[in-house]
């Protein structure tokens, strides 16, 4: 028998969540093509690897942009890759896939990752709204009448939602997140050093030293790349502060967003969330001093879940345990 499968296509990662096994599979998503053949090389961790790293012919391609597909073939390839490596295909039969995606998706969006799914080998394919899914990977009751938000922050898109009785009542998806992040440290190294670094040294930044809460972290880290007046490999030394004042404007928009949810949430559901707190999740809950920026932001409690960037694969293992409770009509 083929088991059921959850999958958390993000644009940073893929997670993959097994009926019964639990998380089996968490790697970038990127694929490494060589251009003249159009032969796949590698995929996930093999081709992150890659990245910034490649002779002209092999290209490393991150498939998906800001919570959507693309390119199309390319994803289609990656999730068959996963699937097969993880093997839960039974002998005359194939897995039914719940899968998630952005809350503003169009329905053009969708239908494009449902059959990238349905093509790479899944039976039923059932489509999911994110920020629900991390709610309930976060351990929350979202089936109760009672208001709980949730902010995830994935690589591509922050979808902000406040859910109540097993549904999203207001939400918000917007293009800031992960990967915006890097970009505005690589700019911003760029402007002020005159100096060329990689995705990969932007992320190491924001990982080591980032904060996005003014004075909350001390932290300096050496970075190598190439100076653009000289064209030579140079070292310099970036501080945490400085990379506080570029972060301020994108983070300032995930703010901005929540206090939009929160201007549009009914009265009874806000007061909801002032007593049990907003949950952060996806990879960018990570993120140096963002519940503390929130908390004074939103004059609510803030919290950041267990396992953020687990959350929403492990909000599909908890969905797929639970599937008589949703509507046949609802698989596609």
């Amino acid at each position: 028998m083929a088991r059921d499968i959850g999958i958390d296509l993000g644009t940073a990662n893929v997670l993959i969540h097994v009926k019964g096994r639990g998380i089996v599979l968490n790697e970038p998503s990127v694929v490494a093509i060589d251009s003249n053949t159009g032969r796949v090389l590698a995929v996930g961790e093999e081709a992150r690897r890659m990245v910034g790293r490649t002779p002209g012919n092999i290209v490393a391609i991150r498939p998906m942009k800001d919570g959507v597909i693309a390119d199309f073939d390319v994803t289609e390839t990656m999730l068959k890759h996963f699937i097969e490596k993880i093997n839960v295909k039974g002998f005359f039969s194939k897995p039914r896939i719940l899968i998630c995606c952005p809350t503003n998706t169009t329905s053009v969006e969708r239908k494009a990752i449902k059959e990238a799914a349905e093509k790479s080998g899944g039976k039923k394919i059932y489509l999911e709204e994110e920020p629900k899914v991390a709610a309930i990977g976060a351990g929350m009751d979202i089936f109760q009448p009672c208001g709980n938000m949730v902010v995830d922050i994935g690589g591509g898109t922050t979808d902000i939602a406040v859910l109540s009785m097993g549904d999203i009542v207001t939400a918000s998806s917007i293009k800031m997140a992960g990967d915006k992040f890097d970009n505005e440290i690589l700019n911003y190294i760029k402007r002020k050093y005159k100096l060329l670094i990689g995705e990969r040294t932007a992320e190491d930044i924001k990982i080591n030293v980032a904060t996005v809460f003014p004075g909350a972290r001390k932290e300096e880290i050496d970075i190598r790349g190439r100076d653009m007046v000289s064209g030579l490999p140079q070292t310099i030394t970036v501080y945490s502060d400085e990379i506080e004042q570029a972060l301020r404007e994108s983070v300032s928009m995930i703010v901005q967003a929540a206090k939009s949810v929160l201007e549009r949430t009914p009265p009874e559901l806000s007061a909801d969330i002032i007593d049990r707190g907003v949950i952060l999740t996806g990879g960018g809950a990570l993120l140096h001093g963002i519940d503390q920026l929130l908390a004074e932001e939103l004059k609510v409690p803030v919290l950041i879940a267990d396992n953020p960037m687990d959350c929403v694969a492990i909000g599909t293992g908890i969905m797929l345990d639970n599937m008589d409770k949703i509507p046949n009509k609802r698989w596609g």
